[in-house]
């Protein structure tokens, strides 16, 4: 980590604000003097920030975090601009400036706004810029959220192609046990699942939405595509970036970056509708990595269109992958079960196509 020369950093809403809700300004410049420290001496940093919904409760008179989608969308709006109003005062003390990067899943999926916003992180990167990420609170709904900043960080790390990823929280690192009970054990690394059988994941947090199984989830992505990580409290910020092994829980890269957009499609997609496919289909798709064709489709639910993620199930009901489809669930029906060629033949040549390409398939069984 000490040697990462592109590093993404994400803090939760419980290490920036007060126990009621408002933005913590001397949490927020101690956090800024390590970042800033980083990135004077030449490395990249992108921050991914939670707190634009807990920094709007001050303002709305708000004593704790809504329940319904639209206050919390509101908070988002009033807080977001607090937010980064917050970020942008505090780096100006060292000479640098931010940018504000709001992301949806949605966007991320579909293919042209998935590579724009990686030429927007990319380019800031270049032009000194500190991007302070945050997901689109104000217009995300549930069937197009990420879940939480942890899941988000790690996305964005493999987005931006980052040599290491740091999780803070108010949590020092990960525990096998309630590290406030006696006898709960650090774990100071983490290579594989083996390392994590029999570890207790509860929640924490005040006014977040993650807790230590977002971020273990997270650390899980981030690993898989080859970015190793770092968690712990925001306290131990220098000190994790500083590669130190006394503090907080290191997980290790284990694996290749994958495609881009299937890591979305995998771990920020939710399926708008599903497909069912008879074995065959699911042999192909799973086993010899083939597109989808209506031959090997079986029944469609759910409202959706072309160019939507929808699951993939195995004749069981089971979920075995997820894809972009190339046609309105209007459509399927009339197709399934028949080749391509004689539906080219009947209905036009439009119609000699997968119902999902392979390329744009991830197969989400192991």
């Amino acid at each position: 980590m000490a040697k990462a020369g592109r590093v993404v950093v994400k803090v939760g809403s419980s290490s920036l604000t007060t126990p009621q809700g408002t933005i913590d300004g001397d949490r927020v410049d101690a956090l800024v003097d390590v970042l800033a420290r980083r990135r004077l001496a030449g490395a990249q940093v992108v921050l991914v920030s939670s707190g634009a919904i807990a920094a709007g409760l001050g303002p709305l008179g708000l004593t704790a975090r809504p329940r319904d989608l639209a206050t919390q969308q509101a908070a988002a709006s009033v807080g977001q601009g607090v937010l980064v109003a917050r970020y942008t005062s505090s780096f100006a003390r060292y000479g640098l400036r931010v940018g504000q990067v709001l992301l949806t899943a949605d966007d991320m999926i579909r293919r042209s706004h998935h590579r724009n916003a990686q030429r927007t992180l990319v380019r800031l990167l270049e032009l000194g810029i500190v991007p302070v990420v945050n997901e689109n609170d104000t217009v995300a709904t549930d069937e197009i959220r990420f879940g939480d900043n942890d899941r988000l960080a790690a996305l964005v790390s493999h987005l931006v192609h980052a040599e290491g990823l740091v999780l803070l929280s108010d949590v020092d690192a990960l525990y096998d046990g309630d590290p406030r009970r006696p006898g709960a054990r650090r774990l100071s690394e983490v290579r594989g699942p083996a390392d994590l059988e029999g570890v207790e994941l509860g929640r924490s947090g005040r006014v977040g939405t993650g807790g230590m199984i977002t971020k273990v989830q997270a650390a899980r992505i981030a690993t898989g595509a080859g970015v190793p990580v770092v968690l712990t409290a925001a306290a131990h910020a220098a000190a994790a970036l500083d590669g130190r092994d006394d503090v907080g829980t290191f997980f290790h890269p284990a694996g290749q970056h994958p495609g881009t957009r299937l890591l979305w499609l995998a771990h920020a997609a939710t399926g708008r509708g599903r497909l069912s496919l008879d074995a065959g289909a699911v042999e192909a798709v799973v086993e010899r990595r083939k597109s989808l064709l209506p031959a090997g489709v079986t029944g469609v639910d759910g409202d959706f269109a072309a160019g939507d993620p929808v699951d993939l199930c195995g004749p069981a009901g089971e979920v075995v992958a997820r894809g972009l489809v190339n046609f309105d669930a209007g459509e399927i029906p009339g197709l399934l079960g028949r080749s391509t060629r004689d539906l080219a033949a009947e209905l036009g040549p439009e119609y000699e196509r997968e119902l999902i390409h392979r390329d744009d398939i991830v197969v989400l069984t192991p």
